[in-house]
């Protein structure tokens, strides 16, 4: 059968866009939807390119121990030497932001001053480390899950003691100094096979659960996230996407870095910039989505980049196929 990509992940609407991408590039591919099922690991894998798109918040859709699963199927892929797009290592801190944040300091990239409890006791605890407004979120999250803003202790405990308290589904909770920004934003930076793609702005003035995907934003006007007391909303009309002309800046070389130390080709990275002007990195999203109409905006097209990336390296790995052949077919012709 010859090879072609496979698209491994959890959630069929995300995938919508990436369908429509390779049928218009005509590129052959299969989705492997893994939320459940049974791998036969004395069996090879099929040929071709894998493009992991699992997702930390897949629980939050029924589907629990999808990146489980997804983790032996990769380690399945790696024993037989499968190129894999955003490979275990990805997955691995795709599902731990602490594991993500641990990554980034090792090429001098800032985070934000960040405690990892486990208990509730332990939480109201570690609350007692910040003077001023700090937030909370899950470790293994996605789309800002968790993310709350308190400006005391005693809120927090309040919080945590209640019945609205939500705990992160691998029991860690992160209590995060605010960083206070000039204007209610975040910047995201995207990169495809582990290149720049473009910088979208996002207004964060509705909440923090700031998945870009279409699919996503039924739900943002109801992010249980208060808003900053020092910062102005946004007019009303103010795309909550854009995307921004001409960035640069310094930090896109430090997050290249890091990309490539650990096998992660295809991702969505998350700073804000305090009123000091200091940037602090947050969140890494390996499965990244994107905003129709900021891309259409701006021209610019996240999902087309991935096919073609893909079909590139699928194409490397046909030819590569074919060399390898030539030996056997001009042994047999002689």
């Amino acid at each position: 059968m010859p090879p072609k990509i496979h698209v491994i992940h959890e959630n069929s609407e995300w995938v919508v866009p990436l369908r429509a991408a390779f049928a218009e590039l005509n590129l052959p591919f299969e989705e492997w939807f893994l939320d459940e099922g049974v791998l036969d690991f004395s069996s090879p894998p099929p040929v071709g390119v894998f493009y992991n798109r699992m997702s930390a918040s897949s629980h939050t859709r029924g589907h629990r121990y999808a990146p489980e699963y997804t983790s032996t199927v990769l380690a399945w892929l790696d024993s037989h030497g499968r190129r894999v797009v955003n490979n275990s290592r990805a997955l691995q801190l795709e599902i731990n932001k602490i594991a993500q944040y641990a990554a980034l300091r090792n090429f001098g990239v800032r985070t934000p001053c960040t405690f990892a409890a486990v208990g509730k006791d332990h939480v109201i605890k570690a609350a007692a480390n910040f003077s001023g407004a700090f937030i909370t979120k899950h470790n293994r999250a996605g789309k800002g899950l968790g993310v709350r803003l308190f400006q005391s202790q005693t809120t927090l405990r309040d919080y945590v003691l209640g019945g609205e308290f939500d705990d992160s589904v691998d029991g860690i909770t992160l209590l995060q100094e605010y960083i206070r920004a000039p204007a209610p934003f975040i910047t995201r930076v995207e990169f495809i096979g582990g290149e720049f793609l473009y910088a979208v702005q996002v207004d964060t003035s509705l909440g923090f659960e700031l998945c870009p995907a279409d699919v996503c934003q039924i739900g943002d006007a109801f992010c249980p996230v208060g808003t900053s007391p020092v910062t102005p909303a946004p007019a009303a009309t103010a795309p909550r996407f854009r995307i921004l002309e001409k960035f640069d800046h310094p930090i896109l070389g430090a997050y290249k870095k890091f990309l490539a130390a650990n096998g992660i080709e295809v991702a969505g990275i998350e700073f804000i910039t305090d009123t000091h002007g200091e940037l602090y990195t947050y969140d890494v999203n390996t499965n990244t989505n994107y905003n129709a109409t900021a891309e259409a905006v701006a021209g610019k097209f996240g999902m087309k980049t991935i096919a073609r990336f893909l079909g590139r390296e699928l194409a490397k790995l046909e030819e590569r196929s074919a060399v390898a052949r030539q030996p056997a077919l001009a042994e047999v012709a002689s």
